[in-house]
């Protein structure tokens, strides 16, 4: 969800230009390591939900540029939904009295 969404804000990015936007919005709270990344971005690939395609980085490297898809928007927002319905039951759960 987190790079689906980054991905909608902000448009292509490469892998590690992900990373650093959800480390720098969280306040580095949210660290996106590459063995985590690489292989969601990969089945994100293999699903549809984002294409790719190689072009060079800000500083003269070849790197691979992600961009959300029509299915990568539906998936991202049955995931906000979902996200919204599991965060309020948890607070539901922790206000209790």
């Amino acid at each position: 969800m987190l790079i689906l969404k980054t991905l909608a804000r902000l448009g292509s990015m490469h892998g590690y230009g992900i990373a650093q936007h959800i480390q720098q919005i969280s306040e580095d709270v949210l660290q996106v390591e590459e063995g985590s990344l690489y292989p969601a971005l990969q089945r994100m690939l293999l699903k549809g939900w984002v294409v790719g395609e190689w072009r060079q980085s800000e500083n003269n490297r070849r790197a691979r540029f992600y961009s959300m898809t029509p299915e990568g928007r539906k998936q991202m927002s049955r995931e906000l939904r979902e996200y919204k319905l599991v965060s309020s039951a948890i607070a539901r759960v922790i206000e209790a009295v």
